[in-house]
């Protein structure tokens, strides 16, 4: 299964670093860019934690104001399409 969110994280400018380092830390999490405190965020789902509750702990880093989604991607991966990208011929 393919679960990917896309966030923006809006903090408070002086804390940037420290919540980019926070996310960083985090399996499934990924910064792609940031700008006067908006940080943009990938987030997907790992083994042991979902992706929606991944950026539901974002809202507890210390300096983070909001988390906004805005890119939600889920499929179910056909376990076939590993053969297409391997094939045995």
């Amino acid at each position: 299964m393919l679960n990917i969110c896309g966030c923006l994280v809006h903090t408070m400018p002086q804390m940037t670093d420290s919540v980019i380092a926070a996310i960083d830390a985090t399996e499934g999490g990924e910064v792609h860019a940031h700008q006067d405190g908006r940080i943009v965020v990938t987030v997907e789902d790992t083994d042991e934690k979902r992706a929606s509750d991944q950026i539901m702990d974002m809202h507890q880093i210390p300096g983070v104001l909001t988390v906004t989604l805005t890119y939600h991607h889920f499929e179910e991966l056909d376990e076939s399409s590993d053969d297409l990208a391997h094939p045995t011929h």
